[in-house]
């Protein structure tokens, strides 16, 4: 068994059918030795999750949904390159929260997908440079969008 897949194992973790793009994109391109990952959205049982963070949904869900998007991202980063062990390290992660007016805890958020990668990856390979942004409105009108670049082989 690969590596990560065999740590995706120990952690419980099974990774879901890889999304279809909603429009003109493709859900990761490679460029060298880097993967380049589209913005993947908050799902829960294959369910865009929508609203305001803050307002809508609370803090701990949205950490989940940024969990559970970069779930969804490693299946896509998998159907991309065929393993994960292609995988050297995470280098950037942007997630964007559609957060409420008063809302201001955006890296709290962000975390559940940082801290999915550092759990998968270790903390040498996992941990990132990161932004966590709030913005008006997400597509479909989700809760959270996660966008990645990895270094691989």
């Amino acid at each position: 068994m690969a590596l990560v897949e065999q740590r995706l194992a120990e952690l419980g973790i099974t990774l879901p059918d890889t999304a279809t793009p909603l429009a003109n994109y493709v859900l990761a391109r490679v460029s060298g030795h880097h993967l380049y990952v589209s913005g993947h959205v908050g799902k829960r049982d294959g369910a865009v999750v929508s609203g305001k963070v803050g307002d809508d949904v609370d803090r701990d869900t949205a950490y989940q949904l940024a969990r559970a998007t970069a779930i969804d991202i490693l299946a896509s980063v998998r159907a991309a390159l065929g393993s994960l062990d292609q995988v050297r390290g995470v280098i950037k992660v942007t997630g964007f929260v559609n957060g409420g007016a008063s809302f201001i805890e955006h890296p709290a958020v962000v975390n559940g997908a940082s801290d999915l990668f550092v759990e998968v990856f270790g903390p040498d390979a996992g941990r990132h440079a990161r932004s966590a942004v709030g913005v008006a409105q997400l597509p479909l009108g989700a809760a959270v969008e996660i966008e990645t670049i990895f270094e691989i082989e």
